[in-house]
């Protein structure tokens, strides 16, 4: 964006989330010379849709973790928000500390089960090595199973199976479609088409009936896994890619008032948070009709700040406008589907763009430090 701008030195941004959403916020405000706080209950960066790869990978994790403080300085603070005064506009953290702010935007994304996901107070250097000890269970089981056809299950079969295509790797999915429903018909099929093709084996239109009594992430041999049809699958490793839900701790309490069902936060067309027009949701936590997705967190960021940007110099607020649909799945490092702005990509086209790389490299250029 360029240019600090003079405003009131009593405006203090506060971003809560260092997500895709949070450093895109975090970055626009530290361009424009705007006094702002980012806090995040983990010390560096994740950059979470190269997770899975980091999963079968051994060394790839450490490409996926990018420390705040060496961007960010004392503008980051590490700890978990638990809770948001919006009368005394503060925010309260898990360690006792209070920050106060002129205007806040939220971006506390989703959580669910590792390794999809990691949202754990720790160290990046811990996050490194649960997911290289996470690879070592992957390469010493025979045969893998996953739990759950959404994009996340999707990709966590297809990269299994393509760095270590001897294993047997089952998907059991609830539905009989995989992947996203937002994603056009040929897409999904296009998505079972690649696994069929790897060799992985499918299980269609069934739920796993007896989730609870089994151990996940953990190398266990003679496994059973059963379904609601009767079905039983021996495995040595399982992997639950179901059950992410909204990071809704920080504000459910003093909030609620704005809460759709799932825990989002209902906002307007400007990204405020409904009643509150000095707090903005960004990401996963803002309740609109589109997948939750970093390339849309990051489209919201930018509209949340220069929202902020214009109330302050009085100047319209803008709008964000939902669009079609885009969406790309890493289905391994050498294959790959998707649609971009509602139309279908070809695979190679996917694979070359997303699947190599995972975008690793602009999240470390974005963050102005060097991957390594």
């Amino acid at each position: 964006m360029g240019g600090s701008l003079s405003v009131d030195p009593d405006t203090h941004v506060v971003v809560v989330g260092g997500g895709f959403g949070g450093i895109a916020a975090a970055q626009q405000l530290k361009s424009k010379g705007i006094n702002f706080t980012l806090i995040d209950l983990r010390d560096a960066f994740h950059h979470n849709p190269a997770s899975l790869r980091a999963a079968v990978q051994s060394g790839f994790a450490k490409k996926t973790f990018i420390p705040f403080k060496e961007t960010f300085g004392d503008s980051f603070v590490q700890g978990r928000v638990v809770k948001v005064d919006t009368c005394s506009r503060i925010v309260a953290l898990d360690d006792g500390k209070e920050v106060g702010y002129s205007h806040l935007i939220l971006c506390t994304g989703t959580d669910g089960p590792f390794p999809g996901k990691f949202n754990k107070p720790a160290s990046y250097h811990t996050a490194i090595e649960q997911y290289e000890n996470f690879v070592k269970e992957i390469q010493a089981a025979e045969s893998v199973l996953v739990i759950g056809g959404g994009t996340t299950g999707v990709e966590m079969a297809a990269e299994v199976k393509t760095e270590y295509p001897d294993k047997k790797v089952v998907l059991i999915h609830s539905r009989v479609a995989l992947a996203d429903p937002e994603l056009l018909s040929s897409v999904r099929q296009e998505a079972k088409d690649v696994l069929l093709q790897k060799g992985v084996e499918l299980i269609l239109g069934q739920k796993v009936s007896n989730l609870k009594d089994l151990q996940c992430n953990v190398l266990q041999k003679d496994m059973v896994v059963t379904t609601d049809k009767g079905l039983e699958i021996p495995t040595d490793f399982i992997i639950c890619c179901t059950g992410n839900k909204i990071n809704s701790g920080a504000y459910s309490a003093t909030m609620g008032e704005c809460l759709a069902e799932d825990g989002a936060l209902k906002v307007n067309e400007h990204l405020q948070v409904r009643g509150f027009e000095r707090v903005y949701a960004v990401g996963d936590c803002a309740h609109l009709k589109e997948p939750k997705m970093a390339y849309h967190a990051g489209l919201h960021a930018g509209v949340a700040v220069t929202n902020i940007i214009n109330s302050i110099v009085g100047k319209p607020l803008v709008s964000y406008q939902t669009g079609n649909v885009t969406m790309l799945l890493a289905m391994g490092r050498d294959d790959g589907v998707g649609q971009f702005n509602g139309y279908r990509v070809p695979r190679f086209l996917v694979t070359q763009g997303k699947s190599k790389s995972l975008f690793v490299w602009k999240s470390w250029s974005e963050m102005g430090q060097t991957s390594p």
